[in-house]
């Protein structure tokens, strides 16, 4: 790649913790930023209320700056805590328990010499503790926050990105209002979809604007042993047909739903009949996988929009720009605590 780094815009790295019980996989997180070909001008590092956290990252990383989470508490609310700090050009998001590829930084920022691309993301390869399991398909590693076979293998536009693994122009999150805080994960709870939100409002607004999967620009997604059982493969399928559900209520069901029904006509059905191959290894069990997840998806789906058939008692407010303000105070390291 001979990209001009002097010509890419500048970059904020935002990277969101809850828990000490991932110290060594953050570590490994801001390691791989500091290790960057082409320099990451500031890295935020956002504490979803976790006070010794926040301490002990506030001492261990310097240069990088250590804030609190000003919002609700959540993964969404970490990322607009980010967002509102972050004094670069781009922010692109990396979870802590990813590491990203020496040629990242540049490799995204490359795309923005387009000005029609309102954001990029990358490819996110999973990192196994243990083995993957015979029976887990490939065409389900959406479930452990990473890419799956199916998606874009050269760059292309695509409806959303992966979180782990994903950037925007600030000013567009500024004029989208940020991520929806009543979405997305909080703590270990497997819900999601805020990106798919964000990126459908961003689409919305500006009908021009293209969402660029960018496969060369790649990071590592750690997957602990707990994310390798049959119990987990079903909650987290589940939690994201919920999760669907919701943002179809809020977005539209064409739009929610585009990616799903090819996913459901080509992905899927494919996969399915590699599985049944003579010879393959697990084959049966990965048939099962799939036709399982499928169903047990489909399942979450039904029953969140059954459950949100009725307007919410409380519904938060829609986003709008002043979601993510130009400048936010937030509680940095030095400064406030969570």
């Amino acid at each position: 790649m001979n990209t001009d780094t002097r010509s890419l815009p500048t970059l904020t790295v935002v990277v969101c913790a809850y828990t000490l019980d991932r110290w060594d996989d953050l570590r490994a997180a801001i390691g791989s930023l500091r290790a960057q070909r082409r320099p990451v001008e500031e890295t935020v590092l956002v504490v979803d209320h976790c006070r010794e956290l926040y301490e002990r990252a506030a001492v261990a990383f310097p240069g990088v700056r250590v804030l609190a989470n000003a919002e609700r508490q959540g993964l969404s609310g970490g990322r607009n805590t980010g967002v509102a700090a972050a004094r670069c050009e781009v922010v692109a998001f990396l979870d802590d328990d990813a590491a990203a590829d020496p040629d990242w930084s540049a490799r995204l920022l490359a795309r923005y010499a387009d000005r029609a691309v309102a954001g990029v993301g990358g490819l996110v390869r999973p990192w196994w503790v243990t083995r993957r399991p015979v029976w887990f398909p490939r065409e389900f590693d959406w479930v452990v926050g990473c890419s799956y076979h199916g998606l874009p293998e050269q760059p292309s536009p695509v409806r959303n990105f992966i979180g782990a693994n994903m950037s925007f122009r600030r000013s567009e999150l500024v004029a989208a209002g940020g991520f929806r805080t009543d979405l997305g994960r909080v703590g270990t709870r497997p819900l999601g979809c805020e990106e798919t939100e964000l990126c459908l409002r961003i689409a919305a607004r500006r009908p021009a604007a293209v969402l660029l999967h960018e496969p060369a620009a790649a990071v590592r997604h750690r997957v602990p042993a707990a994310r390798a059982t049959w119990a987990y493969f079903v909650a987290r399928c589940y939690a994201e047909g919920l999760s669907k559900a919701r943002v179809a209520r809020l977005g539209g069901t064409r739009a929610a739903l585009s990616s799903e029904r090819a996913y459901l006509r080509s992905t899927v059905p494919r996969a399915f009949v590699r599985a049944l191959r003579p010879g393959r290894p697990g084959g049966l069990r990965t048939a099962s996988a799939l036709a399982g997840g499928v169903g047990v998806t489909v399942a979450g789906y039904v029953a969140g929009r059954v459950r949100h058939a009725e307007p919410d008692p409380v519904p938060d407010p829609p986003p709008g720009p002043a979601a993510v303000p130009a400048l936010g105070r937030v509680g940095e390291a030095g400064g406030g605590l969570p």
